[in-house]
């Protein structure tokens, strides 16, 4: 296999993993009303079982990248997509709030410690297209959110909640898929021999205040995604007194849309350059945001699906980003990119709910579009080294 070309094959069963265990991250806050009734909870209980599984999935994968760069690991990949299928799985189960918590403490551990190691062994595959290669697995994880809702809601509409078990059927195709094709994933000698020859090697010059910037930018263009998902339903149903399955469009083209960004953003990263593209994206979702107030009907469609492609577009990027920065530790990199900074931006979403209470839902709404502004001015100073120093 020459070591300059991407391994398609590869970073398409890994890409599948991704998808697979996202599912079961994208699905839990479909099923939380469920359990909410089953178990008689509070909104205060109910969404500590959120903060929980935001904790475990994503704050917590740094940790697990730190185990993964001391020595190969991936027994990691079929363990945490099994781990993260199986504990979602049985969440309807129990009648204890703490047995329903402990299963998604589980369930998120499951997700933290599938990603970082998927996001190193993918980068040892991608050949000189980086951020390409890495878009082909990332685009797995975002399928995986866009499909949950569609997935879950079929199995508990047709079959009732008692049924969710059979969700552990996707965990354990893929887990045997990837048994069978174990030789696959195995590193390449020469990359091996690449990766001990760089150990030696230190990271760029200003690497962890670049990394740090990195990680900054990030959870501004979370906080955006997920305020997106979360206020969008609340602003055209509760407020404008919209049709729900308007609002149901509206963040099904947005996230698809993201999933076309994701895939285009790698390709175009690797010709314009990484921070190019990331400050591009940022700037241009900050330009599109005010559509959303001034638009209706299908134009209003159009801006969603351009808000979500655009801003979504350097979410392989950051990655392959922190991992050029930190060469050596590309488990924890991505760690810190990809759980502990989208994770913090989403705990951003609390805040916007304080905004909602205090001054309504549109105050919340337009403080999410100041966002990707502050995005673009630290995106313009990250001090991220050219191809030819990385």
């Amino acid at each position: 296999m020459d070591s300059d070309r991407i391994n398609w094959k590869v970073l398409i069963l890994l890409s599948l993993g991704h998808c697979v265990t996202d599912i079961y991250n994208g699905s839990l806050p479909v099923i939380l009303p469920f359990l909410k009734a089953k178990l008689d909870l509070s909104y205060t209980t109910a969404g500590v079982i959120l903060i929980a599984s935001n904790v475990a999935s994503s704050v917590v994968q740094p940790l697990f990248g730190y185990y993964s760069d001391k020595k190969e690991k991936p027994f990691l990949l079929p363990a945490g997509c099994l781990l993260a299928g199986t504990a979602f799985a049985l969440l309807s189960l129990p009648s204890s709030y703490a047995l329903v918590l402990l299963l998604t403490l589980l369930s998120g551990l499951g997700v933290a410690a599938y990603h970082p190691e998927g996001f190193k062994t993918a980068s040892f595959f991608t050949g000189k297209r980086a951020a390409m290669g890495m878009s082909v697995f990332s685009v797995g994880g975002n399928l995986g959110f866009a499909i949950a809702p569609i997935l879950t809601l079929f199995v508990i509409k047709h079959f009732g909640l008692d049924y969710l078990p059979v969700m552990i059927i996707p965990a354990i195709s893929f887990v045997i898929l990837l048994l069978i094709l174990w030789k696959m994933i195995s590193v390449p000698d020469h990359v091996t021999a690449g990766r001990k020859k760089n150990d030696a090697k230190k990271p760029p010059k200003g690497a962890y205040g670049a990394l740090t910037m990195v990680i900054a930018a990030v959870v501004m263009r979370s906080w955006v995604q997920f305020g997106l998902i979360s206020y969008v339903p609340f602003y055209y149903i509760d407020y404008l007194k919209g049709d729900p399955m308007y609002a149901g469009q509206l963040l099904s083209v947005f996230l698809i849309s993201g999933v076309l960004g994701t895939l285009s953003g790698g390709q175009v990263a690797d010709r314009w350059g990484h921070k190019r593209l990331f400050v591009v994206s940022m700037g241009l979702t900050g330009l599109i945001f005010p559509f959303i107030f001034f638009t209706t009907g299908f134009m209003l469609l159009v801006v969603f699906a351009v808000l979500g492609f655009v801003l979504v577009s350097s979410f392989a990027v950051t990655t392959v980003m922190s991992q050029k920065l930190l060469p050596n530790n590309i488990g924890m990199a991505s760690g810190l990119t990809v759980g502990f900074a989208i994770g913090t931006g989403g705990v951003g979403v609390t805040l916007l709910g304080v905004i909602a209470d205090t001054y309504g839902v549109p105050a919340a709404l337009q403080f999410i579009g100041v966002l990707p502004f502050i995005g673009f001015l630290i995106c313009l100073m990250i001090k991220y080294p050219s191809a030819s120093k990385v």
